[in-house]
Formats: C-alpha cells, structure tokens, sequence
C-alpha cells in the first residue's frame, strides 16, 4: 500500500474534524432542545403561581402601615 499524498493526508484529518464537529453540533442542539423544553415548563410554572397569588389577593388595597416588617 502506497502512503497517502500530503493532499490526501489533509484531507482525511478534514473529514475527521468535520465529524467531531458535526458530533458536538448535534449534542449542542439537543442541549438547546432540552433547554428549552425546561424554560416552557418553568414559564407554565410562573404563570400558574402568578395566577394563584393574584386568585389569593385581597380584592381591596391594604395599607403601608399592615406591612410592618418584622423587626418592629
């Protein structure tokens, strides 16, 4: 077997390259996928809180003088 031409030789570790850059493209979409599919769940999240607080607040305006921090 003939060795391979430095052209060849090239070529070959830019085949390599382009298949650990292709590995590593298609770990970082399924990352950004999951990613993603976390922040809608954490949003659904949020608003079903948000809409629990605002379904548990007092329908009239309460004074400053009821939110006294605790140190008084």
């Amino acid at each position: 077997m003939s060795e391979d031409s430095p052209l060849e030789a090239r070529i070959t570790e830019l085949e390599i390259k382009i298949s650990y850059a292709e590995d590593m493209l298609d770990a970082l979409n399924r990352t950004a996928f999951s990613q993603q599919q976390q922040i809608d769940q954490l949003m659904a999240q949020v608003r079903t809180l948000r809409d629990q607080v605002q379904a548990t607040a007092p329908a009239e305006p309460r004074s400053l003088n009821d939110e006294l921090p605790p140190h008084y």
